[in-house]
């Protein structure tokens, strides 16, 4: 089957299996569609907004932890290093304490001519010491390497079921939702969702048994110097908590008009030949400037107060050293408490204010990572297209009877497209379907390829509902091109093997031959393995669109759908592509959307539409005979035509 999307590269060397090739949704606007602005602080180069807060927290972390609760068993070996990690780094500066005191008393008794120095006990410690910080140092190393192991599993995971998801909903969701919001999800979210676990999970788990043991250890060395220093320390909790509060709107602002400039500068990217055209680069420019400086605002607001936090934490950090010195320099003269003790509950100290420092650094990156996680899930939970029976009909070959029995549809409930449209296309007949832009025929043949289901009425192939077929096997008797052509980031050849993915080189180029595009291919650098950029900018649109029949040509199938598949090509290949268009049509059944009357003579049956309903059908003498619709639209074509090539004379 070979059909057609928008004209947009894929950035994979090979495009998704398994799934048809819908256009777009022909019915309501798509809000922040290729080349529009996103909303909502994201944009569409890939920026993500850091510090948007999730709607739900303890939701999508309940989702979070039920996804990725599999891996508890490896959570737990990280968790256990991590505590051993944590425990010898802690009992480090009270081993390394008594090293300390040990060289102090030492040299007072060197003083005094009552002893030595001990250099053997205090090289024993310092080698404990050493193996003590070594082994964290190992057990680091070990629950960084299990965790990024399960961060990156989970982001595949994510990835997969995502990609999976999209062949799965219905087209109706991609009417509302921008092609750069899905995109989002798949890239930043899950990113967003993968490197903040891998962070903040052994962030928040080492700097729990941190404050704890160090809590532990300098109660086991001091309790009055402790209590003292507590006094303190919760002053700098709450002056993180003003400050993280005060940044986290600035930062948020910051991630929305950085996702304003990147869909600005993609919006202008994309149509940099008609804003030249049309002499808008002022006006970009002005509007670049607007959305510039309103980003350097919230930067500059955002990085100052954030800022500023660790000149404030310096300060309260050096506040408890000045107390405690000052304690403990009072209880070591009073004999309570020795030197060594003094310099490792100096190291405590400091060792209890950074993980609180980080966990209030751990609390933004959560609220990060349940917002994007909320983003994700909200993806993965929306309502799927309604799965095929058990008992679905798949037939191997199809005649091509195709009957529409008093179709109605509406993209929404309250807009209604096509009213009430019957029609009968028997194996092997020309169907046209025309009418004025809206009149509903794309949809028709939407419908027909049960992209959309309709809201009442029937449409039968052979006979039998087309609701009761599988889809894919529905699909696979049809081809169809749009007006819109689809390519992607590949070969030639594989471009128009697309439609038939077992076709031989010899098919696919005398597919090609057939759609009279062979020539132009064979003049090309590398020929058939030339590759199509992603742009799809380096062959022209006329060129694109006989590729494109090409692959409709290859499918071979026994139902073909043409949307004014020639608009794109000069008058010259437009015949060689009719002819070529005669030949594919023999014996298969066709709907043929025109807007060009002209390339509609030789139909077997004209069906002529107006607001969702047929007010005409019959052959093309017949419609002109009769003087109607029909009959007004096609003067107008040649009255303007005709106006056109007086004025050009």
């Amino acid at each position: 089957m070979s059909t057609q999307q928008p004209q947009r590269a894929n950035t994979n060397n090979k495009p998704p299996q398994g799934q048809g090739q819908a256009g777009g949704p022909g019915g309501p606007g798509r809000p922040g569609g290729p080349g529009g602005r996103r909303p909502g602080g994201r944009g569409p180069m890939g920026m993500s907004m850091s510090m948007e807060k999730a709607a739900d927290f303890k939701g999508a972390m309940r989702k979070l932890w039920n996804y990725i609760r599999i891996y508890r068993g490896a959570l737990i070996v990280v968790l256990l290093f991590a505590i051993a990690s944590t425990a010898a780094s802690i009992v480090g500066p009270k081993i390394m304490g008594r090293a300390t005191t040990a060289l102090f008393q030492g040299a007072i008794a060197h003083v005094q001519g009552t002893g030595e120095i001990d250099f053997a006990y205090i090289g024993r410690i310092l080698l404990t010491t050493l193996a003590l910080y070594a082994s964290s140092s190992l057990f680091i190393f070990i629950q960084s390497w299990l965790m990024t192991g399960i961060s990156v599993d989970i982001s595949y995971r994510m990835r997969r079921e995502i990609a999976r998801k999209i062949n799965r909903i219905p087209l109706s969701y991609f009417d509302t939702t921008s092609h750069g919001e899905v995109l989002s999800r798949i890239t930043n979210d899950v990113d967003t969702v993968s490197q903040t676990l891998n962070n903040s999970l052994t962030q928040v788990i080492t700097s729990v048994i941190t404050m704890i043991g160090v809590l532990i250890m300098m109660l086991s060395i001091n309790v009055w110097m402790t209590l003292a220093s507590l006094i303190i320390l919760p002053l700098s909790v709450v002056i993180m908590g003003m400050v993280i509060r005060r940044s986290q709107i600035y930062f948020a602002r910051q991630q929305e008009y950085l996702g304003h400039v990147n869909g600005h500068v993609e919006e202008m990217y994309g149509g940099h030949t008609i804003v030249k055209a049309f002499n808008g680069e002022a006006r970009s420019l002005a509007t670049f400037d607007g959305l510039n400086n309103s980003l350097y605002d919230a930067a500059w607001r955002s990085q100052f107060i954030s800022g500023i936090m660790h000149p404030i934490m310096t300060l309260v950090g050096n506040l408890v050293y000045v107390v405690v010195a000052i304690l403990g320099g009072w209880l070591a003269i009073r004999n309570a408490i020795t030197v060594g003790d003094i310099q490792a509950f100096i190291q405590y100290v400091r060792s209890f204010t950074q993980p609180a420092a980080q966990l209030a650094n751990v609390a933004n990156l959560l609220q990060q990572t349940a917002a994007a996680a909320e983003r994700v899930f909200e993806f993965l939970e929306v309502p799927e297209e309604a799965a095929d029976a058990p008992d679905a009909l798949v037939k191997e070959d199809i005649e091509g009877h195709v009957e529409f029995d008093h179709v109605a549809f509406g993209y929404t409930p309250e807009r209604q497209i096509i009213g009430d449209f019957s029609a009968l296309a028997t194996p092997g007949s020309r169907i046209a379907i025309v009418g004025p832009t809206g009149a509903g025929k794309t949809t028709m043949v939407k419908l027909l390829m049960r992209f959309y289901d309709v809201s009442s009425g029937a449409i039968r192939v052979d006979g039998d509902d087309i609701r009761s077929y599988r889809r894919n096997n529905l699909r696979s008797h049809f081809a169809m091109v749009l007006q819109d052509t689809w390519l992607y980031n590949d070969t030639i050849m594989e471009n128009i093997r697309y439609g038939r993915a077992d076709a031989t080189d010899e098919e696919v180029i005398a597919a090609a031959q057939s759609a009279h595009v062979d020539h132009f291919i064979r003049t090309l650098p590398e020929g058939y393995q030339m590759v199509i950029n992603e742009e799809v900018s380096n062959i022209s649109e006329g060129q694109k669109q006989l590729l494109t029949i090409a692959r409709a040509i290859l499918a071979d199938p026994t139902v073909l759908i043409l949307d004014e598949a020639t608009s794109s090509v000069d008058t010259r290949t437009e015949v060689l592509i009719q002819h070529a268009m005669e030949r594919l049509m023999e014996g298969r059944t066709s709907f043929v959307i025109a807007h060009r009357l002209s390339t509609v003579r030789n139909a077997d049956l004209i069906l002529v539409m107006r607001d969702g309903d047929i007010v005409e059908q019959g052959k093309h003498d017949e419609l002109l005979a009769r003087g109607g619709f029909y009959a007004e639209l096609y003067n107008a074509q040649f009255d303007v035509n005709t106006a056109l090539n007086g004025s050009a004379a």
